[in-house]
């Protein structure tokens, strides 16, 4: 463990420092058996020191002091896993950054886009929390012309009954007969492709172009720009103040 990170802090606070994943998806990998504490298993709740040796499968954890975030454009087929014995293709193949860095808000296999990297875990923790209300913007294409009365309904919120909730109200502009915009500020699993579903249509593409102020922009496929200056400034700056 660095020796210069806070002389004592919460273990779930410590891995997600380190750019690994977020508290709560931490709190899973303590409670699976996944970490250890200078080779004795980790409790959820456990505080850890300066001196102690933190590993997770088996790799031991070194604390970053240079945070970075990185705009990625996922491609399609690309699924956000390290590990996956049936995934086509993973993450791990198709990003590569000399720091070790997660994904913050994820994009289903199919679906392509915007995907923001980083070994922040304080970001990571602030923007997967869907109480914050943090936008994502996304271009549709669906497979029936989208009716005028399923785009009122996508504005109000859509109740999606295998999930047992309403989706919030959004933005949404038709494009096309087809395509539409949608922002949303809610991250319910294949939230976009449920609500059109819902509809009695089906999503054909699925792209995100914009996380908060981070735009996808004029990138291509599989290519990646490091957010710097007042652009990643302004990114802090909203998560912070949801």
């Amino acid at each position: 463990m660095n020796a210069k990170s806070n002389p004592e802090s919460r273990l779930n606070q410590y891995i997600a420092s380190c750019g690994v994943c977020s508290r709560r998806e931490a709190d899973r990998m303590i409670e699976s058996g996944r970490v250890n504490v200078n080779g004795i298993p980790a409790v959820r709740g456990m505080r850890v020191k300066g001196t102690d040796e933190v590993t997770v499968d088996g790799r031991p954890l070194r604390g970053s002091l240079n945070k970075v975030v990185v705009a990625f454009y996922k491609p399609v087929g690309v699924t956000c896993t390290e590990r996956d014995r049936h995934a086509d293709r993973t993450l791990n193949e198709a990003f590569s950054f000399p720091v070790r860095l997660t994904y913050a808000g994820r994009l289903d296999r199919d679906s392509e886009g915007l995907l923001l990297m980083t070994n922040d875990g304080d970001l990571i923790d602030k923007m997967m929390r869907g109480a914050n209300g943090h936008e994502k913007e996304y271009i549709v294409r669906v497979r029936s012309r989208i009716s005028d009365a399923a785009i009122e309904h996508f504005r109000r919120g859509v109740r999606l009954r295998e999930l047992g909730v309403t989706t919030r109200p959004c933005r949404v502009e038709r494009l096309g007969d087809f395509t539409f915009r949608i922002v949303l500020t809610q991250g319910l699993n294949r939230q976009i492709r449920r609500m059109c579903r819902a509809e009695g249509n089906e999503v054909v593409k699925l792209k995100r172009v914009r996380v908060l102020n981070i735009e996808l922009g004029a990138m291509k496929p599989g290519e990646q720009r490091i957010i710097r200056g007042e652009e990643l400034e302004e990114l802090c700056r909203m998560v912070s103040n949801p």
